[in-house]
């Protein structure tokens, strides 16, 4: 494995929820294992008012109540925190980068970084031009003297114009080669074992297309609801906020043609490719083949849940969607004709993100008549909770007869002894201390899945007929959602039941 050099990372935004959540729990623990650089600082910046102490104080904290290591040793972390400065400035003034660049040649001097930088920019997407504008100006974009990265959330745009002209404005001021679009979920372990379980078995891949396979069904479900994001969640919506990045992601990695080699790139022309092959959606049948849903208020296990409008910030005649479901095809030889089934959504029963290949039917149903109507079989790659793969196949039942019974054959990860799975964030800031940009998304990814997703947005900003299907909180959303299914008796898998004690599917 690839050792990083000596480097800063810089992250705009620290005083926020992801730098303590996330960020310094994930430097932590690449320290812990032994794979920061030798010499390694971090500097956070950010309006809120903090002194050094005051940022490891805060720091601190939240390795205690959000790290994954066990047995945490304070003497490992005190270490840590003596890497960890911080800067009060502005994003958007001018002037307060030349107080950065200052602390920054203080730093460089201090850790022989070689004037190697990471931005990290934890901040409202407008804010990306402005900081990475503002760094040019102060001389800190330039990789002539060192290299300069830029780690950059999602959202990426909000739509197609919005995304080009994010990144048109970033290409003037840096390079694409130097930006880092990240995505959490592509940093999940079970997530890159798509690739692996697809190219290194040779039992899976012959069997991996339009002869074999009936359906693909990906979801990403989620038991919470928009908690304390309710201004935010309703001008993105999980088309925005899901859809067009994690699920569109997997949808890559299953679909994708085996890549040449295991360079970024040619991975991630791979993906572009099944992008580029996505059929059109016409705006007549975005109906037909989207189905949103908005989740509202019921009881779970004797607790009443508030309904989506209920909550804080959220319009009282919101439309905005919590659940998305989508029924597509990719054209081209490997996928024609072979419906990919996608859905995300809020307050549903459990949190679980799984893909699920759907094998086509045996051409005799041999024994259908003794045990009844018999599923396909399944390949089921768990991404979360309880990562790993289940193989679900029929083995006939002990004694007389030919009654058939549905197994599973299942890996877990946990049970790999002495395995540790190292979490999404971790993997990905290794990652871009190491210039590895494969698990990141590149530009005309971005642009390409937007451009897919314009009919169904221009049509429900447009059409005030599309319905907003009500679906009760603890339940697996709008009962209209299983129409998108061509074929008689075929439904979404259910990993679990419905936990709403009461109220009725209706619509908004």
């Amino acid at each position: 494995m690839q050792h990083p050099g000596n480097m800063i990372v810089v992250i705009f935004g620290a005083s926020g929820d992801l730098t303590s959540r996330k960020l310094i729990p994930a430097l932590f623990s690449l320290k812990m294992q032994k794979l920061l650089p030798e010499k390694f600082a971090v500097l956070g910046t950010g309006r809120t008012k903090l002194s050094n102490e005051d940022f490891r104080v805060k720091m601190n904290e939240s390795i205690h109540t959000y790290s994954k290591e066990k047995n945490l040793d304070q003497k490992q972390i005190d270490d840590f925190m003596g890497c960890l400065y911080y800067l009060p400035m502005e994003s958007a003034l001018t002037t307060d980068y030349d107080k950065l660049a200052n602390t920054l040649t203080r730093l460089n001097s201090d850790y022989h970084t070689g004037g190697d930088y990471i931005f990290y920019l934890a901040t409202p997407p407008k804010l990306y031009p402005v900081i990475s504008g503002n760094l040019s100006m102060a001389g800190l974009t330039s990789q002539s003297n060192g290299a300069r990265r830029f780690i950059v959330e999602k959202p990426f745009g909000y739509d197609l114009k919005t995304a080009r002209e994010l990144n048109k404005k970033l290409h003037e001021i840096i390079d694409e080669n130097q930006i880092y679009r990240i995505d959490h979920y592509l940093g999940k372990e079970t997530v890159q074992n798509v690739l692996v379980t697809r190219f290194a078995n040779g039992i899976f891949e012959p069997l991996w297309n339009r002869n074999y396979v009936h359906r693909i069904e990906i979801t990403a479900a989620e038991s919470i609801g928009v908690e304390r994001r309710g201004g935010y969640y309703d001008s993105a919506g999980a088309l925005r906020d899901m859809l067009q990045n994690h699920l569109f992601q997997m949808v890559g990695l299953t679909a994708m043609e085996p890549p040449s080699s295991l360079e970024p790139d040619a991975i991630r022309n791979e993906i572009l490719k099944v992008f580029q092959s996505l059929q059109s959606i016409r705006e007549a049948d975005v109906p037909k083949q989207v189905i949103r849903g908005q989740y509202t208020e019921s009881k779970v296990r004797g607790k009443t849940i508030p309904g989506y409008r209920s909550e804080k910030g959220v319009p009282a005649d919101s439309k905005t969607e919590t659940y998305v479901a989508m029924r597509f095809f990719i054209d081209n030889w490997r996928w024609g004709g072979v419906p990919f089934y996608v859905r995300t959504g809020k307050r549903l029963p459990t949190s679980v993100t799984e893909i699920v290949i759907h094998f086509k039917r045996t051409p005799h149903r041999l024994f259908q008549r003794v045990a009844g109507a018999l599923t396909s079989n399944q390949l089921i790659i768990r991404i979360q909770p309880d990562e790993g793969i289940l193989l679900k196949f029929d083995v006939k039942e002990p004694g007389s007869g030919f009654n058939v019974k549905n197994v599973n054959m299942d890996f877990r990860y946990s049970e790999l002894a002495n395995i540790r799975i190292p979490s999404a964030y971790e993997r990905l800031l290794f990652d871009v201390m190491t210039g590895d940009s494969t698990l990141f998304l590149r530009d005309d990814e971005v642009e390409t899945a937007w451009k897919f997703l314009e009919p169904v947005q221009n049509v429900w900003t447009n059409n005030n007929d599309i319905k907003t299907f009500g679906y009760p909180a603890g339940t697996w959303g709008p009962e209209i959602s299983n129409t998108l299914f061509e074929g008689c008796g075929y439904t979404w898998r259910y990993p679990c039941k419905n936990l709403a004690d009461e109220g009725e599917y209706c619509e908004l």
